[in-house]
């Protein structure tokens, strides 16, 4: 009895732990080859963003730029993360992905290399972002290019916002000031 219960006991232990984990303790390749390590946002909001170059809903770049330009600093940050996952929307390389961002939408806001949102080549910050089990809110898929997460200061999820909702939503803006 004593075995079965100290086993119990380790088990939740390894669960909550496990389930405890957030975004701070991820580390991934910006756009640029560098190692953008999340833990240095710990205290910021942050939403990060699947992003494409050719796809209908590409223009959020320009509304997403204009947050980061109002709210981007020491209080939230926006990351986006290029997938090719939908429809082939994102063919380009890392040089090509930044040079469009610039150029179309003067963005400024961290991009990262990019990744798998979706699928067996899944990348580990996409498998945290869409598994309750280690996010702690909730299962959910990237649905399409421009899936937001938005992110606590503590590095924990707490809504998952539809890829047709706009970047400047006001339930967006409201949770960024803090409302």
């Amino acid at each position: 009895m004593k075995i079965i219960l100290t086993i119990s006991v380790i088990a939740s232990l390894c669960f909550i732990s496990y389930g405890q984990k957030t975004i701070h303790d991820f580390k991934v390749t910006d756009i640029e080859g560098n190692e953008f390590d999340f833990s240095t946002l710990a205290g910021k909001k942050i939403m990060i963003v699947n992003t494409a170059s050719k796809c209908g809903l590409t223009p959020q770049y320009k509304q997403l730029q204009a947050i980061y330009n109002k709210y981007g600093g020491e209080d939230f940050v926006i990351i986006g993360f290029p997938a090719n996952n939908f429809m082939g929307q994102e063919p380009g390389s890392e040089e090509e992905i930044a040079s469009f961002c610039e150029k179309n939408y003067g963005v400024t806001f961290p991009m990262m290399s990019k990744v798998s949102v979706k699928g067996d080549d899944m990348a580990p910050l996409y498998k945290f972002l869409t598994s309750k089990e280690m996010n702690n809110l909730s299962d959910n898929e990237v649905a399409w290019n421009f899936q937001k997460y938005l992110i606590n200061e503590k590095g924990e999820l707490v809504k998952v916002i539809s890829p047709r909702t706009i970047p400047d939503d006001q339930e967006i803006i409201s949770w960024i000031e803090g409302q």
